[in-house]
């Protein structure tokens, strides 16, 4: 029976959810193979293809072989499903623990969009410190979000990096150039470190991303420093600090 004007796009959309789980399950997975598995007419599962990578859900991971894989979107929306009060609550005592190591202000941030939120922050007791609302928006080129960028696909990090600039082009003298040269230092050190953050020229911050499944980042870790305090011969010890809190939290995220 021919289907009715109606019921058309609910087909469209539940083919188009078929197909992301598919991905999802085999990843990375050709057009063939998916749609061997669900059934699907090649042109169709093409569309849907084609459909998630303008939404960024999918990307092409193995361009050679034309094979598609997951970005960190559905991720993000996953953590949000379950609530961030979760990953708040499986952070809380290792942001304590750094805070304690290290007597500066951390802040656990989490990706929203081309930018950041600030999702849990523990102060300083020390009388000059840094503060930010937890809720705040934050840009990608802060240090925690260099320390995402830095595990992100190159293909994401220019599409971010692209939107933050284009939003942003009159309020802030950050080029491209500088940004990708943080992300290739952060991948190198395994941390980001920036003295005077371009966000706020007041303040430094060391900053470690939490993996996620496949190493893809669900949030970074910061150790926030006045910038009167922040003293180059510390930074190794923020950033192992910040990685090590970073990878507990990841860790202990497994559980949720």
């Amino acid at each position: 029976m021919p289907q009715s004007e109606s019921s058309r796009p609910i087909a469209a959309v539940l083919s188009t959810f078929k197909v992301l789980e598919e991905v999802a399950q085999r990843q990375p997975v050709g057009v063939s193979e998916i749609a061997r598995n669900t059934g699907m007419p090649k042109s169709t599962v093409q569309r849907c293809l084609v459909t998630l990578n303008h939404a960024g859900w999918l990307r092409v991971v193995d361009p050679e072989r034309a094979r598609w894989g997951v970005t960190t979107k559905p991720l993000g929306i996953g953590l949000r499903a379950a609530g961030e009060q979760g990953l708040r609550e499986a952070a809380k005592p290792y942001l304590e623990e750094l805070r304690d190591r290290t007597d500066e202000t951390i802040h656990l941030s989490v990706r929203d969009g081309d930018g950041l939120i600030i999702l849990a922050r523990c102060d300083s007791t020390l009388p000059v410190r840094t503060y930010v609302d937890v809720g705040a928006k934050a840009p990608i080129y802060t240090s925690s979000g260099i320390a995402m960028l830095a595990h992100l696909p190159e293909e994401t990090v220019d599409a971010l990096i692209d939107a933050v600039l284009d939003n942003e082009r009159s309020r802030t003298a950050v080029t491209r150039r500088q940004i990708l040269r943080e992300v290739e230092a952060t991948k190198e050190r395994g941390y980001a470190a920036r003295a005077n953050s371009w966000w706020r020229k007041e303040v430094s911050a060391v900053a470690a991303a939490v993996p996620g499944l496949a190493g893809r980042p669900i949030a970074a870790v910061a150790v926030s420093i006045p910038s009167s305090r922040f003293d180059l011969d510390r930074v190794e010890f923020w950033g192992d600090s910040a990685v090590d809190a970073a990878e507990r939290i990841g860790k202990a995220l497994e559980g949720f």
